[in-house]
C-alpha cells in the first residue's frame, strides 16, 4: 500500500546578540536558499538542490510514496524571529497539516537553533503543535542542522531527529534522505525507536567545529562506529554558540531497538566528545595581521590566499557590512584582492544609478551599529553591474538559484568589492563571478563566511586564514554577554564556567503555546 507522507520546513539559526531580527519578509525571500514555498512550489524549487527537502523527495521517489507538500520557509541567520513572523508561518503549517487529511508520517526540515521573540525553543514549540494536531500515532521525523541547540522538548515531541554530519554542510540533501529512511523504518516497525539524548557542558567557537579539520573530523567518524545492529540512527550536534538560553549546548542523540541500545551509543559518543574538548582550538588573526600574513604567503603562491572574515558572517547573524577587513587591505596597499559580500542596498543602488565605468562617492557598509565599525567613505570605480540573479553551483549551495537584488562590483586601489542588496554568505565562487570577478585569479580573497566557503574555495586556496574584524558573531563565545545559559556551562573548550544570576520574576521569558 502506498504511504502518504507530508513534508514541511521552517528553518532559522538565531544569534540573540545580532543587530537585526528576522521578519516575515526575510522568510519570503529565503536568505540565499529557495523562497517561502507552498504545495507544488516546494517540489519545483527544491529539486536538485542541497537541501533536506530535496533528500525527502529523492527518497519518496525511490520508495513510491505519495508526497503531500505543505509549506517550507527559511531566512538568513539573524537575531530573534519576530513573533508575528513565527506565528504566521507556524500557524499556516499546522493548518495545512489539518487540511492534509490522513497521512502515514511527517517529515519536517528544521535548523534546531531558532529563538523567537516570545519563545526560546522555536522548534520544540512547533513540534509540540504538530504532535497535538497529528496525535501520538503518526510518526514525526525531523532533519536538523549540525549547529542545532537541541532541547529536551524537541527530543520528546519528535520520533527521530537526524542531523547533518558535515561542516561545511555539503550533506544537507543526504541528511534529508537519511531522515526519510528513518521515518520509513518507524512506519514499518509500527512504533518509535528508543531515544537517548546527552548535552555537553561547553561551547565551541564555530570555525573550530569544521569537520574538514581535527578534532571534528575524527569525532564524526564515531557515528559510523555506533550506527550498527540495534542502533538505527545517531547524531552529533556542535551547537550554535550565540543563543542566550539554557539549551545552547552541543549534544549527541541516539535511537535504538531498546533503551539500553540507545543509551550505550549516546554514552559512547558523549564520552568521546568530552575527551576532545580542549582540542577545539585554532589560530585567529587581527585584520592587519591576517593581511600581512596573506601578503607573505602570496609571494610564493600560484593560488589565492583566502581570509575568512568570520565575525561578520551573515550565515551566523552578521549583517555582512562591516568594513574592518576592507580597511586592512587598503592600509597594506594590497593589489589584486577581492572582498565579498558587502550588503548595502543604498550603495548598490547608487552604483546602478552611476552606471558601469563611472566613479561614485559612497558611504560603504558600516550601517549595523557594530562596536568598532563605521562606513567607509571614498570614491569608488563601478566595474560591473548585475540584477542579482545567480545560481550558486558549489558544494554548499548545490545549485540554488538566488536573487540578491541590484548588485555591483566596485573597486578602490586594487581591491574589488562585491556589493549586493540582499544578504548571503560568500560560500560559492559564483558569488564573485556574477559581477565579473574571477576568484582564481586573485592574490587575496576576503570572504564573509566562517566555514561554509571552504567547500568551494579550499580547492583553489594556497592557505586559509581566520580573521577577527568587528562583527556580530564573536569568535570566542566567552566574549558574549550571556545572562541565561545553564550554570556551569564552559564558555569555551576548557574555559571558564558561566555562573547564572537568576533574573527578577518580571524579566524571565517563558514559552507559551498560542
Amino acid at each position: 500500500m502506498t504511504k502518504r507522507v507530508a513534508i514541511a520546513g521552517f528553518l532559522h539559526e538565531t544569534n540573540t546578540f545580532a543587530p537585526t531580527r528576522a521578519r516575515y519578509a526575510n522568510f519570503e525571500h529565503g536568505g540565499g536558499f529557495i523562497p517561502l514555498s507552498r504545495g507544488a512550489e516546494i517540489v519545483e524549487r527544491s529539486r536538485n538542490t542541497n537541501l533536506g527537502v530535496a533528500g525527502y523527495l529523492d527518497y519518496a521517489s525511490s520508495a513510491g510514496w505519495e508526497i503531500v507538500p505543505l509549506l517550507w520557509a527559511t531566512a538568513i541567520p539573524s537575531a530573534h524571529v519576530e513573533r508575528v513572523a513565527y506565528e504566521r508561518i507556524a500557524s499556516e503549517i499546522i493548518e495545512r497539516v489539518r487540511l492534509a487529511g490522513s497521512i502515514d508520517g511527517l517529515l519536517v526540515e528544521l535548523h534546531g537553533a531558532m529563538v523567537a521573540e516570545h519563545l526560546d525553543d522555536g522548534e520544540g514549540e512547533l513540534l509540540a503543535r504538530l504532535r497535538a494536531q497529528l496525535g501520538p500515532r503518526v510518526p514525526i521525523a525531523a532533519t536538523l542542522d549540525l549547529h542545532g541547540n537541541v532541547t529536551p522538548r524537541m527530543v520528546e515531541q519528535a520520533d527521530v531527529l537526524v542531523a547533518y554530519q558535515t561542516y561545511p554542510h555539503v550533506d544537507m540533501a543526504r541528511t534529508g534522505y537519511r531522515t526519510a529512511e528513518q521515518l520509513d523504518a518507524i512506519i514499518a516497525r509500527g512504533k518509535p525507536f528508543a531515544k537517548a539524548f546527552r548535552q555537553l557542558p561547553f561551547l565551541i567557537p564555530t570555525p573550530w567545529q569544521c569537520t574538514l579539520i581535527e578534532p571534528a573530523s575524527t569525532l564524526y567518524e564515531q557515528i559510523k562506529v555506533v550506527e550498527r545492529g540495534p542502533v538505527s540512527s545517531a547524531s552529533i550536534l556542535m551547537g550554535f554558540p550565540a543563543a542566550d538560553f539554557e539549551d545552547c549546548l552541543p549534544c549527541v542523540l541516539a535511537y535504538g531497538e531498546t533503551q539500553d541500545d540507545a543509551d550505550a551509543a549516546a554514552d559512547r559518543l558523549n564520552s568521546y566528545f568530552l575527551k576532545l574538548e580542549t582540542l577545539f582550538a585554532g589560530k585567529a588573526w587581527s585584520p592587519d595581521e591576517a593581511v600581512a600574513e596573506a601578503i607573505c604567503l602570496a609571494r610564493s603562491a600560484s593560488k589565492p590566499v583566502v581570509i575568512a572574515d568570520i565575525q561578520d558572517n551573515p550565515g551566523a547573524g552578521g549583517d555582512s557590512d562591516t568594513t574592518g577587513m576592507l580597511r586592512a587591505l587598503l592600509a597594506a596597499g594590497v593589489e589584486n584582492a577581492a572582498l565579498g559580500i558587502i550588503f548595502d542596498p543604498e550603495s548598490a543602488a547608487r552604483a546602478h544609478r552611476a552606471g558601469a565605468g563611472a566613479q561614485v562617492e559612497l558611504s560603504l557598509g558600516g550601517k549595523s551599529g557594530i562596536a568598532g565599525d563605521q562606513p567607509f567613505c571614498a570614491t569608488f570605480h563601478v566595474e560591473a553591474l548585475s540584477d542579482g540573479a545567480v545560481t550558486a553551483t558549489g558544494p554548499y549551495f548545490g545549485g540554488t538559484k538566488m536573487q540578491l537584488g541590484p548588485s555591483a562590483c566596485i573597486s578602490l586601489d586594487g581591491v574589488q568589492i562585491v556589493v549586493t542588496s540582499e544578504k548571503t554568505q560568500m560560500a560559492d565562487r559564483e558569488l564573485y563571478r556574477f559581477v565579473g570577478i574571477e576568484p582564481e585569479k586573485k592574490t587575496i580573497l576576503v570572504n564573509k563566511s566562517s566555514v561554509h566557503f571552504r567547500a568551494d574555495f579550499e580547492p583553489i586556496a594556497k592557505a586559509i586564514l581566520v580573521a577577527t574584524a568587528p562583527g556580530a558573531m564573536l569568535l570566542d563565545p566567552a566574549q558574549l554577554p550571556f545572562t541565561r545559559l545553564k550554570s556551569g556551562t564552559r564558555l569555551s573548550p576548557g574555559g571558564p564556567p558561566f555562573m547564572r544570576w537568576e533574573a527578577a520574576p518580571e524579566t524571565v521569558r517563558s514559552e507559551t503555546t498560542n
